[in-house]
């Protein structure tokens, strides 16, 4: 989740926080089929034009969708324009603080075991790959953001931003990227090994599909943050000259 995505999110949840607003939200997502303006009211008991200022700023903020059509019974050249009905919106909206990211672990998961299923690859040897091409696809979302060539602050800055849309929380520092946040928290506390090497492997399939940066991912656990960290690689071309003329080198 970007940070757009997230901000859009929290605004929608927070129409929520007007008692009358989810009241009427609770009501049209508890029918089976969608509701008119009219029935809205009716089920909360309010007027009819309080009803249709909250279901719309409901639908304005992406929590509700709406359809037209005549009321039952209704049809022909005398029925009138088609009445507004209002659904649940198929658009789903999770916030949670700090950032937590378990469709990706379960995706990831998801795809390990029926790789696993398909040919007989160890699950966790499975799991390894599907982190990794995971990471190859946050690869693809860098490359996209700095284009051909950058310089590597460029390149470290744009690692930063798309380890932040997953909710990693990097903060830089002079040794490379530290991760505030581990978006598998709950998962990691119960199955530390097996998600730990699971954000190790996302972050290294990612690293090593930018052959231009000069970041290593490395397994680093400490209390109240993710196990990996990521340090920079020395420059061995800068070393070289001095490692030439050392005595006895």
């Amino acid at each position: 989740m970007d940070r757009g995505d997230f901000e859009s999110q929290v605004v929608s949840v927070s129409a929520l926080g007007d008692p009358l607003r989810r009241a009427l939200y609770e009501f049209v997502v508890s029918q089976p089929t969608p509701v008119s303006r009219d029935q809205a009211a009716e089920g909360v008991d309010v007027a009819r034009h309080t009803a249709k200022f909250h279901l719309d700023k409901l639908e304005d903020e992406g929590l509700l969708e709406v359809e037209f059509h005549r009321p039952p019974g209704r049809s022909g050249p005398g029925a009138g324009r088609p009445a507004k009905f209002y659904r649940r919106s198929s658009r789903e909206i999770t916030v949670s603080l700090p950032q937590r990211h378990y469709d990706l672990a379960g995706h990831v998961m998801a795809r390990a075991i029926t790789a696993s299923q398909q040919d007989g690859t160890p699950v966790v040897v499975a799991l390894r790959e599907a982190a990794r091409s995971v990471g190859r696809t946050m690869a693809a979302q860098v490359e996209e953001r700095v284009g051909s060539r950058p310089k590597q602050a460029v390149l470290t800055q744009a690692v930063s931003d798309v380890l932040t849309d997953s909710g990693y929380e990097p903060h830089g520092d002079a040794s490379g990227l530290t991760l505030g946040n581990c978006p598998f928290h709950r998962l990691a506390q119960e199955y530390t090994s097996l998600v730990c090497g699971m954000n190790e492997d996302l972050i290294q399939g990612l690293l090593e599909a930018l052959p231009g940066t000069k970041l290593r991912a490395r397994l680093d656990p400490a209390p109240g943050r993710c196990c990996v960290t990521l340090g920079t690689e020395p420059d061995r071309t800068a070393e070289q000259p001095a490692q030439q003329g050392t005595p006895g080198g």
